[in-house]
């Protein structure tokens, strides 16, 4: 544990902000699993759940957590695997 005050306060922010990120992140995994095995079974909502992952998708980009690069990879390949 840091002694300077300073270190002490990023130490904090940084494990509050590694929390955020770690459940954005599972949200982002389960909409595409979810969306994936939807596709998969062939379910009647799966348009919706496609439409739920992107957005989450989208989201995880602005907030950081993906480039955008690897979110358009994500998002091209769930619309090509739903139709």
């Amino acid at each position: 544990m840091p002694n300077i005050k300073s270190s002490k306060k990023r130490v904090d922010v940084n494990l509050a902000k590694a929390q955020r990120n770690k459940s954005r992140n599972s949200a982002l995994k389960t909409a595409i699993k979810k969306a994936n095995a939807a596709i998969d079974t062939g379910a009647e909502n799966r348009d919706e759940l496609v439409k739920i992952a992107i957005k989450k998708i989208d989201q995880a980009v602005a907030k950081g957590l993906l480039h955008k690069n690897n979110a358009a990879h994500k998002k091209s390949a769930l619309v090509s695997k739903c139709n």
